[in-house]
C-alpha cells in the first residue's frame, strides 16, 4: 500500500506543472478529447457504466464509489485509503494510469499531451 501511494504522489508531482493550464483549459475543447474515452465512459448525468464507470461528478468522488460497478481490487483499495478525484490526482491517472493503480484494470495507456490533458480536466469539471 505504501508503494502504491509513493507512486500516486510521484505521478501527481510530475504531472504539477501542468497545473496551471489545466486550470484555464479549455472545456469544449476537452469534451472533443473526453471522445477518446467515450469507449468505455458515459459522461451523462444518470448515465449507465460501461467498461469504465459513468464519470458524471467525477471531480471530488471517492475513487471506486459507483454502486453496482465492478471496480478492480487496485481501485478499491484507493477508494478504501480515501483517494478523491481531483483535477491533481486525475491529471496523474489520466496521464499514465497504472502510475496510480498498478493492477487497476483499465487498459488506457495515458494522455501525455499537457494541453489536451488541461482541456479533458477542464471538461470533466463541467461534469456536475
Amino acid at each position: 500500500m505504501r508503494r502504491m501511494i509513493l507512486t500516486a504522489a510521484v505521478a501527481a508531482a510530475a504531472w504539477m506543472p501542468g497545473l496551471a493550464s489545466a486550470q484555464s483549459g479549455d472545456a469544449a475543447a476537452g469534451q472533443r478529447v473526453f471522445n477518446q474515452c467515450r469507449a468505455c465512459h458515459t459522461p451523462d448525468q444518470g448515465g449507465r457504466n460501461g467498461v469504465g464507470p459513468n464519470l458524471w461528478g467525477i471531480v471530488g468522488r471517492r475513487a471506486a464509489s459507483i454502486e453496482g460497478f465492478r471496480y478492480s481490487a487496485n481501485m478499491r483499495t484507493l477508494g478504501e485509503g480515501g483517494h478523491t478525484w481531483t483535477d491533481d490526482t486525475l491529471g496523474a491517472y489520466i496521464t499514465n494510469p497504472k502510475a496510480v493503480a498498478p493492477q487497476g484494470s483499465m487498459a488506457y495507456p495515458g494522455l501525455r499531451n499537457a494541453e489536451q490533458l488541461a482541456n479533458l480536466i477542464a471538461y470533466l469539471n463541467t461534469l456536475k
